[in-house]
């Protein structure tokens, strides 16, 4: 499955509060009907204050093709949609958000675990991972599959784990994108941390020794990561 994740920061002047009423009253009903779209979800921050983005908005598409007709190529911020529900939603965006200022990623996902079935509702740590200096993009991805992504899978409370693989590397503004779902608030922040606490220091063995292994491969300080609680609006699947 291929999906476009855009990390959303308000406009100048607008409240938290105001952007998530916009959001979720006004924006929500024209995206998750983008032509193309099999399923859209979002991630609120559970802790507003600390979180270094507002929101962030998922939508999936079966195939590459129609993911770029409805939301642009990795290296076309200012698209031009032709389908009329993906322009209407485009026109949208301005009313809200602050479009310099919003990170965005189009990548393949895999899923490595899922014990639980959906994740509505569940809590989730997204980490926009950004490679060491000196290190290829395919040696990154290497040592994320290979070394890291097993550890992680396993780290206690885990109940969902998936990777986002860009697919055009050369223009995405990550290298990758880690999911780590858990069930209650309190599991994730014991294994990762909170919003407040990047340089965290875990006490459960595997967490620990997948919070060591990230300084093998990852540029820490350039990683952003949002903790929120996702919601599913739409899914075809």
């Amino acid at each position: 499955m291929y999906k476009h994740i855009a990390l959303l920061v308000r406009q100048e002047g607008m409240s938290h509060e105001e952007f998530v009423d916009y959001w979720q009253n006004n924006h929500t009903p024209i995206a998750k009907d983008i032509e193309g779209v099999v399923r859209y979800q979002q991630v609120l921050p559970t802790e507003p204050e600390h979180a270094e983005f507002d929101g962030i908005a998922e939508l999936y598409f079966e195939t590459l093709d129609e993911l770029h007709e409805a939301l642009g190529s990795p290296g076309s911020r200012d698209y031009d949609p032709t389908k009329e529900v993906a322009t209407e939603a485009r026109e949208d965006v301005n009313n809200f958000l602050a479009i310099e200022q919003r990170p965005r990623f189009i990548g393949e996902e895999k899923v490595w675990k899922e014990e639980a079935d959906s994740t509505d509702g569940l809590y989730k740590h997204s980490a926009f991972l950004v490679r060491q200096e000196g290190m290829s993009h395919e040696e990154f991805r290497d040592y994320w599959e290979s070394n890291h992504s097993p550890l992680a899978k396993d780290i206690e409370g885990v109940v969902r784990y998936h990777t986002v693989y860009p697919t055009d590397p050369e223009h995405a503004e990550f290298d990758g994108v880690a999911e780590l779902y858990f069930e209650t608030l309190e599991d994730l922040h014991e294994a990762l941390g909170s919003e407040g606490s990047r340089d965290y220091d875990p006490t459960k063995e595997v967490a620990a020794k997948a919070r060591e292994d990230v300084n093998n491969f990852l540029a820490v300080e350039e990683r952003p990561r949002l903790i929120g609680q996702e919601q599913v609006v739409k899914s075809e699947e």
